[in-house]
């Protein structure tokens, strides 16, 4: 008796069917989590369609050694969905983008990652808007409380594109930057409301992107981690005793 070979039991992205059987012919794994959570991708048919999917999942539980589940997954005989869970198929959205540059906020990083998404599956109108969201939650930060005397007016404080006319004017960001920042025109008259965003267009725009936030955020912090490595230098060892 021939041995059962490894199934998945998943919606087909393909086709569409639900809850739908594949066999899993081929898998590699691709990291851990918390020392112990095996990640693999597998590579499936479905038995409907008989398409290929490369499905992501996930070890469900800490087996013991020895456990049956332990081997990967083309090796175990049944249904993975006893011993994993599928996180995600692979897809458009996995096409490799740009990384946010290193040290934003949370909010920023993220609205640069679905922005360089949307700029990878040829979205463009949404990638332009994630990528002003992006420049907005930076630069609204920079500006002086709202009765400082000489601020912005509220316009200019609601508008990204006067917002950063009146951020250059005041010398609140590099003057080096104002060419790149012609992407962000004023009155937000670069198309993103109008939805005719071309990938030209919203390549400019990621490329301001990237410039602000490796000046706000990038170069200081790596200036800062820099001091504290030479701080840590000159003080030396701990004395005998102190450690």
């Amino acid at each position: 008796m021939q041995p059962q070979m490894a199934i998945l039991v998943h919606n087909c992205p393909r086709c569409g069917a639900r809850e739908i059987t594949f066999d899993v012919g081929d898998d590699h794994i691709i990291g851990q989590r918390y020392d112990w959570q095996r990640i693999y991708e597998v590579f499936a048919i479905c038995r409907k369609c008989h398409k290929g999917t490369i499905f992501r999942i996930a070890q469900k539980d800490i087996y013991s050694s020895g456990d049956p589940r332990l081997v990967p997954p083309t090796s175990y005989n049944g249904a993975l969905n006893d011993a994993y869970k599928v996180e995600e198929f692979i897809g458009l959205k996995d096409m490799a983008t740009a990384a946010p540059p290193d040290h934003c906020p949370p909010d920023v990083a993220a609205a640069f990652r679905e922005g360089a998404t949307c700029l990878a599956v040829e979205c463009f109108n949404a990638a332009g808007a994630m990528f002003r969201l992006c420049i907005d939650l930076t630069t609204r930060p920079m500006l002086p409380p709202a009765d400082a005397p000489d601020g912005p007016n509220a316009r200019e404080r609601r508008d990204l594109g006067l917002r950063l006319k009146w951020l250059f004017e005041n010398a609140k960001l590099d003057v080096s930057l104002r060419e790149l920042a012609k992407a962000i025109r004023e009155d937000g008259n670069d198309g993103a409301h109008a939805g005719s965003l071309t990938q030209a267009d919203a390549e400019d725009i990621k490329d301001f992107a990237i410039e602000l936030l490796e000046r706000i955020f990038t170069i200081p912090e790596n200036l800062r981690l820099a001091e504290d490595r030479r701080t840590q230098r000159r003080a030396g060892p701990a004395p005998p005793g102190k450690r």
